[in-house]
């Protein structure tokens, strides 16, 4: 007789017990934390591997630049031996052997 005084009325079967939603929600809470919890041990472990790989470039880039260094002071010291050697041979020839004898050496 109920169906027929409210045809689109809808009933409730069944309700949640209590005890059963706050349990729900407190396995809700706890997923939530715990993957908060991971993503904050992956930021973490992300910081480390960006600081290895800084210091690893940093390694590198120092390394790179030395090995730049030592070829730039090797090509000076050896133009400059041919400069010195150049000067030898042109003051042997306007002054003479003794005078190029004469000349202080450069890198003493």
């Amino acid at each position: 007789m109920g169906c027929l005084v409210r045809p689109c009325s809808y009933t409730k079967l069944d309700r949640e017990d209590p005890e059963e939603l706050a349990h729900r929600r407190a396995q809700w809470l706890i997923a939530r934390v715990l993957e908060e919890a991971d993503a904050r041990r992956r930021k973490a472990s992300m910081r480390v591997k960006i600081c290895r790989l800084k210091i690893r470039m940093g390694r590198r880039l120092k390394r790179l630049r030395r090995s730049i260094q030592l070829s730039f002071f090797a090509s000076r010291l050896s133009l400059s031996r041919q400069v010195v050697g150049q000067l030898k041979v042109w003051k042997w020839v306007v002054r003479g052997k003794e005078a190029a004898v004469s000349l202080p050496p450069l890198f003493g």
